[in-house]
């Protein structure tokens, strides 16, 4: 029996295998609305296989999109537009996931295929970043430092996106907290320099994000899974550690968190990455502690065996992939065949099942 393609049960939601895919960003939105491409793409994954699909990070403000085209959730127009989407990925039999955002002073960038690099200048679209200091990401324009009332209009935007992310029909809420953005911001030592209750010992860096995720709970109320997504080290020297991710995890589990989405780095340009294939599972292993804390896997896992292997093993409750889906839109089908799990296929590609 296949433990990928078993199914798990986290509060209301039972996902039909524990292959998932991870949220990505296709700077494809317009006035943080999704379009006919967010359909396309994120549809595709559930009839190839996927137990659930999270869709790419999703501001709570405007100023919180990493770019001008980024999604968001500040608006009922937005909402409404991911309503559609949802119900394709339900019909395909899959979990919908939405991951809310704030990019911080990693927000008012170019997106990946534009002919600039760095902030877009406020004449060509961008805005002034806040983040917990005002210590400019290398190449970035730097940001403002938030004071304590700009602290409680983001946790209030996190919550009122969780309702519309809910009201769009969305089934697993999951919080942002990695990749050098602004929940990881005030996490990090190296990005996060303040002197008061939001900044110091670990306890004050993690406040914001514990903040984030009380308010969003509530607004889930006792059924709706939720995740954190945090990066577990920073790959440079004096930043957030996986012993402190272990922390925060456990942190995270009191305050009504299901599940730690464990990945890496983000927070600074000079970040010393040793990329191999499966290179944070490790991570996850650590923050999980020993079944401690529900955890998923991500990064270079791109084989059916080699996901089976890190949830044998007890790294991991569940996969997360991302670009391995964009190779292969049909990957949990493949997963599914090469490991001899038995999956329902959709009728119309059931001439193409390997047999």
């Amino acid at each position: 029996m296949s433990i990928l393609f078993s199914s798990l049960r986290i509060r209301s939601v039972t996902f039909r295998n524990r292959l998932w895919v991870s949220p990505m960003c296709m700077y494809s939105a317009a006035e943080g609305v999704v379009q006919e491409w967010h359909h396309t793409h994120l549809a595709q994954f559930a009839s190839g296989g996927a137990g659930l699909i999270v869709a790419e990070a999703t501001a709570v403000l405007p100023e919180g999109r990493i770019s001008p085209r980024d999604a968001g959730l500040w608006s009922d127009e937005q909402r409404d537009a991911w309503a559609p989407i949802v119900q394709a990925i339900h019909d395909r039999g899959a979990a919908a996931g939405i991951q809310l955002a704030h990019a911080g002073r990693k927000a008012s960038t170019w997106w990946p295929w534009a002919d600039e690099r760095g902030s877009v200048p406020a004449d060509s679209g961008g805005w002034t970043t806040s983040a917990p200091s005002a210590v400019a990401f290398e190449g970035f324009a730097a940001p403002v430092a938030l004071d304590l009332a700009g602290i409680d209009e983001i946790v209030t935007a996190f919550a009122s996106a969780a309702r519309r992310a809910l009201d769009a029909g969305f089934d697993v809420l999951e919080i942002h907290g990695a990749h050098g953005y602004l929940l990881h911001e005030f996490l990090s030592p190296l990005s996060n320099l303040r002197d008061d209750d939001y900044g110091g010992p670990l306890e004050n860096r993690a406040r914001l994000l514990l903040r984030v995720l009380d308010a969003v709970r509530d607004a889930a109320g006792p059924d709706v899974p939720v995740f954190v997504r945090i990066s577990a080290t920073d790959h440079a020297e004096g930043g957030f550690t996986p012993e402190e991710a272990a922390v925060v995890g456990g942190w995270a589990a009191d305050h009504g968190g299901d599940l730690i989405d464990v990945s890496s780095g983000g927070l600074v340009a000079h970040q010393r990455i040793a990329v191999s294939p499966g290179y944070q599972v490790p991570l996850a292993e650590t923050v999980r502690q020993g079944g401690r804390i529900p955890v998923s896997a991500v990064g270079l896992i791109t084989a059916a065996a080699q996901a089976e292997q890190v949830l044998a093993d007890g790294a991991a409750d569940a996969i997360f992939a991302g670009r391995e889906w964009l190779r292969d839109p049909h990957f949990g089908l493949r997963a599914a065949h090469e490991l001899g799990a038995e999956v329902a296929w959709p009728p119309q590609y059931e001439r193409a099942h390997w047999r």
